[in-house]
């Protein structure tokens, strides 16, 4: 499922597009994707100008002029492509990976002649319509934590989210009401990078340790969005083009292979904690 740096990157490539047009036509080609559209969905929008493009964890949010705002999650299989008025095929874009039209389910069209198509070939992403004024109050971003790259993810604010817990930092790091929009390959890579062991009681981590962790999340999220995310299956950029950061995994999905910090002769493990695969160096990460 793509994770914040892949969300960013979508965001990033649709906002040339999206933010500050007014939507021409909208079109669903079925009634639901994971859930069904909401009432009005097509009406709602048409005609509705996208004030700008926002990204919370997970989620893509289009504030409109009409008091609402456009929530898009990308699930696991959700992907975008833009096509820019005057040309032909995918405009200015060349797609690394061009998505089946089968599963082209919502078109965008912008006054300025642009189409943005959404195709989720599994149908596990879903869009909403919420009135901005509740946005921070609805069930779905009410308890989400604050984003890693900002400020209010600090060392004194994980400390204390850590007091007192005997489970793994990793497994803490991927609920997010801690922290917003990391997932399984970033928390893998950080605690790497940390020194930091996926299994060790959270709680008994002291705070100069903390602070690492709140380092390397902050930087291999930084690292990846300038990759443009992790391309492990389907994910690709509105412009198509695929991520590099999964070139650049320490230990994600490297099950078996040596370490490649200088020196250590460790190998990288895989084990399994809440469901997830956990991959790290037990000779580097204590």
């Amino acid at each position: 499922m793509p994770e914040l740096p892949e969300v960013e990157t979508v965001r990033r490539g649709l906002e040339p597009v999206l933010a500050g047009a007014r939507l021409r036509r909208v079109e669903t080609r079925r009634p639901d994707l994971r859930f069904p559209f909401p009432q009005g969905f097509v009406q709602r929008l048409t005609g509705a100008r996208v004030e700008r493009l926002e990204r919370r964890g997970k989620y893509l949010l289009g504030p409109l002029d009409r008091g609402e705002t456009l929530i898009v999650h990308l699930g696991m299989t959700g992907r975008f492509e833009i096509e820019r008025g005057g040309g032909s095929g995918h405009g200015d874009f060349t797609l690394a990976a061009p998505a089946d039209p089968k599963h082209a389910h919502v078109l965008f069209e912008t006054e300025a002649g642009a189409r943005i198509t959404f195709f989720d070939a599994r149908r596990f992403g879903f869009m909403d319509l919420i009135d901005t004024g509740k946005l921070y109050v609805h069930p779905r971003f009410a308890a989400m934590g604050p984003e890693p790259l900002s400020d209010a993810f600090n060392a004194a604010y994980l400390k204390a989210a850590m007091v007192g817990r005997r489970g793994g930092p990793k497994t803490l790091l991927l609920d997010q009401r801690l922290v917003a929009g990391l997932g399984n390959i970033y928390v893998c890579e950080a605690l790497y990078r940390a020194r930091i062991s996926p299994v060790a009681p959270a709680g008994a981590i002291n705070g100069r340790r903390i602070g690492k962790i709140v380092s390397a999340v902050r930087g291999v999220l930084a690292e990846a969005i300038a990759d443009g995310g992790s391309t492990l299956r389907d994910y690709a950029g509105p412009d198509g083009a695929l991520g590099y950061f999964q070139h650049r995994f320490d230990v994600y999905d490297r099950e078996g292979e040596r370490c490649v910090s200088p020196g250590c002769q460790g190998t990288i493990q895989r084990i399994v904690q809440a469901g997830r695969s956990t991959f790290y160096c037990p000779s580097c990460q204590t």
